[in-house]
């Protein structure tokens, strides 16, 4: 967990052991990039130009700068995942780009850039126009099918604001990706976050109010069956008030068998396990509020020692 600083330090809490340590990124400043994480690498993608990534392992201090991918360099939404093969330790970087069509609010094109670490290039395997739809910036790999989230142009019906797509990285097409392979949401959706547990896609998110889905109701954790969502747990009240006037200040993420909940304005983590379907604090992190509106950011990855970028 980071403080939203330029500095690239702060603490790493270790479930099992319950305790937080002092962590420091090499050359990361972690405020300004987007982050996803796979088996022990991290890749960090600057907020700025949407173009320079790094991979790295945390615990070894191990970093290396991927070549910038192709296609548009200022994309007005950018989505990062990478996927470790547990086997090979190879990995893939995958980004999805999405920029309004000039004059056309309701048309955004859309690009999916792959890296492959092996060949150590990247490639473009579709490209897109949507139509009442654009791309986010949050997308997961999961079992070589990258999901990404989709976002209504149209303003249509609260519960048809977001949407999911699958794209099998293995048996790439390039034709009718939307139409083929669009999942909806469950409910009217705030803050949705994807996360790899197990192989499994889940997400996180906060359930609108049937009359201001801009206002949460509650949490809920789904995790995806083929291509219906099963509603694995929902915050029990009592842990929903600890956070807070609670409408978009929240993030999310998960890895294993954990899921966490954290709050933009306090360092406080609500764990959840899958396993045992139990809801608990994490230890107190040491990080403090410096100022006022000071904000809190945070990441999962599974510490690694053998792997390297």
């Amino acid at each position: 967990m980071f403080t939203s600083s330029d500095e690239p330090i702060g603490y790493a809490c270790d479930p099992i052991l319950r305790k937080w340590y002092g962590i420091e990124l090499p050359r990361i400043q972690t405020s300004s990039w987007f982050i996803a994480s796979s088996r022990g690498l991290v890749c960090f993608m600057d907020n700025d130009s949407r173009s320079e990534l790094h991979i790295c392992n945390p615990i070894t201090k191990c970093c290396k700068r991927l070549e910038d991918p192709p296609g548009l360099k200022f994309s007005e939404y950018s989505a990062l995942a990478i996927s470790v093969n547990s086997m090979s330790h190879n990995y893939n970087v995958s980004v999805v780009k999405s920029k309004q069509v000039p004059g056309n609010f309701f048309q955004w094109d859309l690009s999916i850039h792959v890296y492959d670490s092996e060949t150590m290039t990247w490639g473009t395997p579709l490209k897109e126009v949507l139509v009442g739809w654009r791309g986010g910036d949050e997308s997961m790999i999961c079992d070589g099918v990258l999901y990404f989230l989709i976002y209504s142009t149209g303003g249509g019906a609260p519960e048809n604001r977001h949407g999911l797509v699958a794209y099998n990285l293995s048996n790439q097409s390039t034709h009718g990706l939307l139409a083929q392979n669009y999942i909806p949401v469950p409910c009217s959706l705030t803050c949705g976050r994807l996360m790899n547990l197990n192989e499994k896609l889940a997400m996180v998110g906060g359930i609108g109010k049937q009359d201001r889905p801009d206002i949460i109701k509650g949490i809920g954790i789904w995790v995806l069956n083929g291509k219906e969502w099963q509603e694995i747990a929902r915050m029990p009240h009592k842990f929903f008030q600890g956070f807070g006037e609670f409408d978009e200040v929240f993030a999310s993420s998960g890895a294993n068998e954990l899921v966490y909940i954290q709050s933009y304005g306090a360092p406080a983590l609500l764990m959840f396990d899958m396993s045992q379907k139990q809801w608990k604090w994490s230890q107190k992190c040491p990080v403090t509020k410096k100022f006022p509106l000071q904000l809190f950011t945070g990441f999962c990855f599974e510490p690694r020692l053998e792997i390297t970028p």
